[in-house]
């Protein structure tokens, strides 16, 4: 199974219960470029750690910013993040199918401010039209467990979701 990451700890502890897993760090969103950088480090860090293999997709921060185009100034979890989900999830999406995966899902589902109805929505459009399967997940109740295995791991957490407007 692919997965996106950062927000791993306990999603990873979850799924390696039941999946084989391979994580794909994915996040153009994730400004400024020296926050992208410090993210990508701990992960790669964790996933050599933990033996779990991992893929890095391109920082194309200039495309994501061309999709957001005209919401710069939506609230968190309006339409700009809609967007943001369906581009990272489509990138997730045709690496797992290109890669041979069963599966992909995703970590964004974590976070008590991303929408999981929303995002597995999302996630299973794309499963439609990329012919691979969704795993629907909400992981909300990790979350405190993620801040803990964070602790326990030494790992960097950040206070915002990567964009610059999540910052405000």
């Amino acid at each position: 199974m692919l997965f996106r990451s950062p927000c791993s700890t306990h999603v990873i502890e979850e799924l390696k219960k039941e999946y084989d897993l391979t994580l794909f760090f994915y996040n153009p969103n994730i400004e400024p470029l020296e926050e992208y950088e410090l993210r990508l480090k701990q992960i790669e860090e964790y996933s050599k750690k933990l033996s779990i293999p991992i893929l890095i997709g391109d920082y194309d921060n200039i495309e994501w910013h061309n999709k957001i185009q005209g919401h710069e100034t939506d609230k968190e979890g309006e339409e700009r993040c809609k967007i943001c989900f369906r581009l990272r999830l489509e990138k997730t999406a045709k690496l797992a199918r290109e890669k041979g995966f069963e599966l992909f899902t995703t970590t964004l589902t974590i976070s008590p401010f991303k929408n999981a109805e929303v995002i597995n929505k999302i996630g299973k459009e794309i499963q439609e039209i990329n012919k691979i399967g969704f795993l629907k997940q909400d992981f909300k109740k990790g979350y405190m467990h993620s801040i803990e295995l964070s602790k326990k791991h030494d790992l960097y957490r950040q206070n915002y979701c990567g964009c610059s407007f999540s910052k405000q």
